[in-house]
Parts: C-alpha cells; sequence; structure tokens
C-alpha cells in the first residue's frame, strides 16, 4: 500500500474542526432521530422502529468516541481504543437487530401504519449519506482510521434506515409484516464486516502498519 503524504499542520487543524463539526450535526440528528422512532415504534407495535431508534443510540455513542477523541492533544494516540468502541457499537448493532428481526419472524407481530416513522426513515436515507461522506472525506486526508469507521457506521444507519422505510411501506401498502425483519437481517452482515474491520484497523484511510505502530 502507497503511503499517503501527511497534510501540512494548518490543513490537519482544519480537517479536525470538520471532523468535530460533522460528528457534532451526526449526534445531535441521531438524538432527535432516537426519540421519533423509538416513539413512533412504540406507538405502532413495530419492533423495527425501535430497533432503528435503538441504532441511533449506538450512533450517538460511536460519533461521541470519535468527537472525544479529537479534542484531544494528540488524537492519533487514541485510534486504537476508539476503533475498539465503534467495532463493539457494530456487534451491539448486529446482535439487537438479529434479535428483534427473528422476535418479529417467529411471533408474526402485526404493526399498525406509523406515518411519523415513515417520515422520520425517510429523511435519515436523505442525510445520512451527506454525513457520512463529508465524514469520510476528512477523515481519509487526515489518514483517521477513527473517522473512516465513524463514516461508515453512519452508512450502516442509512442502509437500515432504507431497510426499515421499505418494511414500513411495504406493511403499510401490502400488509408484509415480514419485510422489514428480512431486511434487518441483511444490515446484520454489513454491520458485523465493517465491525470486524474496525476491531483490527484494517479500513481504507491509512495502513495497518501506521495505525498499530505504537510509535506513531
Amino acid at each position: 500500500m502507497t503511503a499517503t503524504q501527511a497534510p501540512a499542520p494548518e490543513r490537519r487543524q482544519l480537517l479536525q474542526r470538520r471532523i468535530r463539526l460533522i460528528v457534532g450535526a451526526t449526534i445531535a440528528y441521531n438524538v432527535v432521530e432516537a426519540v421519533v422512532a423509538i416513539t413512533a415504534g412504540s406507538i405502532a407495535s413495530s419492533a423495527a422502529l425501535i430497533g432503528f431508534g435503538l441504532d441511533s443510540v449506538i450512533e450517538v455513542l460511536s460519533a461521541a468516541a470519535v468527537a472525544w477523541q479529537f479534542t484531544r492533544r494528540d488524537p492519533e494516540r487514541w485510534e486504537k481504543g476508539t476503533l475498539r468502541v465503534i467495532a463493539v457499537a457494530f456487534f451491539a448493532l448486529a446482535a439487537y437487530v438479529t434479535v428483534s428481526s427473528v422476535f418479529a419472524l417467529a411471533s408474526q407481530e402485526q404493526v399498525r401504519h406509523s406515518t411519523l416513522g415513515i417520515v422520520i426513515t425517510a429523511l435519515s436515507v436523505v442525510v445520512m449519506p451527506f454525513l457520512s461522506l463529508a465524514e469520510r472525506r476528512a477523515g481519509r486526508e487526515l489518514g483517521s482510521a477513527t473517522a473512516v469507521a465513524d463514516s461508515k457506521q453512519t452508512l450502516i444507519c442509512t442502509y437500515l434506515s432504507a431497510a426499515v422505510l421499505v418494511g414500513l411501506v411495504l406493511n403499510s401498502l401490502l400488509g408484509w409484516w415480514w419485510a422489514d425483519a428480512i431486511a434487518g437481517l441483511v444490515i446484520v452482515g454489513f454491520a458485523v464486516r465493517e465491525g470486524i474491520e474496525a476491531w483490527r484497523g484494517d479500513t481504507c484511510a491509512t495502513s495497518v502498519g501506521m495505525l498499530l505502530d505504537d510509535d506513531h
């Protein structure tokens, strides 16, 4: 792998500030998203919406870990530890979505129509890709594996939003109660893969050797 030239100090400071702003916006949006989704899911008896809301809580944890790292004087020192936090968030997300999806399939629970749920998931499908792309670009230029890993967490939130949205729409229009549970199980594969990569420090941001070298 060819090493990427490190940005100048002024550029590094700009990128770090940009990442903090993006992460702050992600946290704020996900707090609102969590409250709305869990409330709508409780009203509609939708395990998928409740799971989506809890996913937003996990996204807040991941973003907060990156925000904390970039408040440190030397953010690179905290790369490995922050990556492990993000990996655990991925695994927790995969575990919850698996349990909730299997339970929904086994119980054949009928979900009521939720206009609020459809609106919040549709909004997330639009908003989350922009936040993910902005953080990933800044993270790659800075050489920050944690920022790149967090951007992947945000992107997975987009996939989950789309899956829940499709499930809610199909349930409302066609009565396909099982659609969102099946889509949720597909998301589990993405979450596990990204969790393993984050745990190993295997991302596109920088070389694995640079990540794991304690002297850097």
